[in-house]
């Protein structure tokens, strides 16, 4: 949705608001002192007065001192060239670009597609970001160092990532303004569930070993985010008091408890992936 378009939308309402989004949150269910995972489009909410930062603000708002915001701080090109396919490069590039790609720096490498609510809250004062060059997280609030601490290089979005310390604590997913294609809690049910074509790969990364810049390879399983909305939608079905959703500024959100999704995920996934 355009500037524009998203104008045009909200030309018979008022402008959606800090105080405004703050109403609709709490509606849907979020409260202070939650620890919770955020995914978002602003576009989808509609003509923001303040943008990101108002989004931002309503969250850290509603959730307290005692709650816990995180948001994935992904930086996708941080990883090996021969798996790029958003766009590929030459093969002949791969090379170069495993020899010079500068290392992952928390305060200095931006997030990719990951939306400007996320890049945002990761420049933020205050927020702690994990140390994966690839697929980091970033996280404010009471439990912002727990959630961001060892995140492992190998097995990367496993049980030694943040993914793993939001289960720990039942914490809560919020999809805002997105759906479950966005959902990476997810990709953690892959790292558990067994099925019949679960491989792993090879990857690599830049990243400072130290203080000299060094391109490591890991191993980690090779993740497939294709059957992400299927999967959503048979959570839906039968989640109960574990799912909520409701209006968020002119968009659509959902608030989910992330175990209850992992867990279900789990079992879909080893009944119905091959």
């Amino acid at each position: 949705m355009t500037e524009t378009e998203a104008i045009q939308r909200r030309a018979s309402e008022t402008p959606v608001t800090v105080a405004s989004l703050s109403d609709d949150l709490i509606r849907l269910g979020l409260t202070a002192g939650q620890t919770v995972l955020v995914h978002s489009s602003l576009s989808v909410l509609g003509w923001v007065c303040g943008g990101p930062v108002a989004v931002i603000q309503a969250l850290e708002a509603v959730l307290g001192p005692t709650g816990t915001l995180i948001m994935p701080a992904h930086s996708g090109d941080l990883s090996d060239p021969g798996y790029w396919v958003n766009p590929p490069v030459p093969e002949s590039w791969w090379p170069v670009i495993r020899a010079t790609m500068p290392a992952f720096e928390p305060d200095l490498t931006p997030t990719r597609g990951m939306g400007i609510i996320a890049e945002c809250f990761r420049k933020q004062d205050g927020v702690r970001r994990s140390s994966h060059p690839a697929v980091s997280f970033a996280a404010w609030g009471r439990h912002a160092e727990i959630i961001t601490a060892d995140h492992q290089l190998q097995d990367c979005l496993g049980d030694g990532s943040p993914l793993a310390r939001l289960y720990d604590r039942d914490g809560w997913v919020l999809l805002l303004g997105v759906g479950h294609a966005n959902n990476t809690s997810l990709h953690l049910a892959e790292y558990r569930a067994t099925w019949p074509g679960k491989k792993h790969t090879t990857q690599g990364a830049p990243i400072r070993i130290d203080g000299e810049r060094r391109w490591v390879s890991f191993t980690d399983i090779d993740l497939n985010d294709q059957d992400f909305p299927q999967i959503g939608e048979a959570f839906e079905a039968q989640a109960g008091d574990a799912l909520r959703i409701g209006p968020v500024g002119s968009g659509t959100a959902r608030l989910m408890r992330q175990r209850a999704l992992v867990d279900f995920a789990v079992t879909w996934m080893e009944n119905h992936r091959i």
